[in-house]
């Protein structure tokens, strides 16, 4: 595991929290693999939310992306 990258990652995730915690929500991250995956578990309101596809994807995934450009993809682990 690339600790740099998982350290960024977690700041960005500190970042954005707040904003899935209003509604009852949140985000762990698990690993950020070394082919530079990142791998999250949605917790609370966020893990039955119907949209919590688009909250990954729109959300958490591109503001990842964009701050972290080795990040290649995010996936949700159950």
């Amino acid at each position: 595991m690339n600790r740099e990258l998982f350290e960024k990652v977690e700041e960005i995730l500190k970042n954005i929290r707040p904003y899935l915690m209003v509604d009852g929500g949140d985000v762990q991250l698990v690993e950020v693999t070394d082919d530079n995956i990142v791998k999250v578990k949605l917790l609370g309101a966020c893990y039955a939310c119907p949209l919590n596809v688009m909250t990954l994807r729109a959300g958490i995934e591109r503001k990842i992306m964009k701050e972290v450009p080795e990040i290649i993809r995010l996936e949700n682990v159950i």
